[in-house]
């Protein structure tokens, strides 16, 4: 069995696959693959042996172009801003970590996002370097996120977010609908809109669905107890704006507004709360609540 290529700095490395083509080196094969890094980027990277083949050999600017391998390259940004929030480790034994997030911090690497990002912090303060998260949240989302430190048992605790084993609760502050008897039940189908990185609700067997309970109102907000019977991408999101009652501080749904990069004052007012589980491993019941709490209505 191969083994797996180490982490640096908390980052696992990348794979490309190098097809048919007449390059004549790996270099230059990148520098047109990846046109945005550049050539002098790759060859700094290459120099500093975060370019490696499957047996971490270094793969230099001179290493020929040979179609059918793998190459593997470490992520890194020449400039990445601090996020001013940190995460709570809530619990951790030999299989698990469940860490509270805090909004502004994406769950894992993403686009401008490497070091500053939950799951790279943690891999680094905790010393774990095949961490993996078992489900996200998103970037602008608080809360609980469970993560896997064991490879042997990893596939059982997947399991439990593919069927129905983890109950998750989240909690938000939006607008108040007077027209809805609560508790709501929104059942939709959600696929993926023309603009980036957004969702929407379409016609069709619905693929989602969520129960909205109003715990109290203070005014024109209210705060709500969200429960997704699915796990669609955004679907809290999604379904609290077409009820008419859209998270505040929700800069996509609806689209009014947008954050200026940096700009933390006004988080989207959504937390995952809390998740009960009963562990696959021991057998026994797993049950977590987020420290953090929604301002808007303290």
């Amino acid at each position: 069995m191969q083994r797996p290529l180490p982490v640096r700095d908390g980052i696992s490395p990348s794979a490309v696959f190098l097809p048919e083509g007449g390059w004549p080196t790996v270099l230059a094969f990148l520098v047109e693959r990846f046109p945005e890094v550049g050539e002098v980027r790759w060859a700094a990277r290459m120099a500093g042996g975060r370019v490696v083949d499957v047996d971490s050999t270094c793969v230099g600017p001179e290493t020929p172009y040979r179609p059918g391998r793998r190459v593997f390259y470490y992520r890194e940004l020449e400039q990445e801003t601090r996020i001013p929030f940190d995460e709570t480790v809530l619990f951790e034994n030999e299989h698990l970590v469940v860490a509270d997030k805090p909004h502004f911090l994406p769950t894992a690497p993403v686009g401008q996002y490497l070091q500053e990002t939950l799951l790279v912090r943690l891999k680094r303060r905790l010393g774990v370097p095949h961490l993996v998260p078992l489900h996200r949240l998103d970037r602008e989302t608080a809360g609980l996120v469970l993560l896997s430190k064991e490879v042997t048992t990893r596939d059982a605790y997947h399991a439990l977010f593919r069927g129905d084993g983890i109950v998750k609760t989240y909690e938000a502050v939006a607008r108040f609908n007077p027209d809805h008897a609560y508790p709501v039940t929104r059942r939709s189908r959600i696929e993926r809109a023309a603009q980036f990185y957004r969702r929407e609700e379409v016609a069709g067997e619905a693929n989602a669905v969520s129960v909205i309970h109003l715990i109290d109102r203070v005014g024109e907000l209210a705060r709500y107890r969200l429960q997704p019977v699915t796990g669609k991408t955004h679907q809290l999101r999604v379904h609290m704006a077409a009820l008419g009652m859209p998270i505040l501080n929700d800069a996509l749904y609806p689209q009014e507004r947008s954050r200026q990069e940096g700009d933390y004052s006004r988080p989207l007012q959504l937390l995952a709360r809390t998740l009960e589980f009963r562990d696959p491993v021991s057998g026994g019941v797993m049950s977590f609540e987020s420290r953090f709490r929604l301002s808007a209505l303290d």
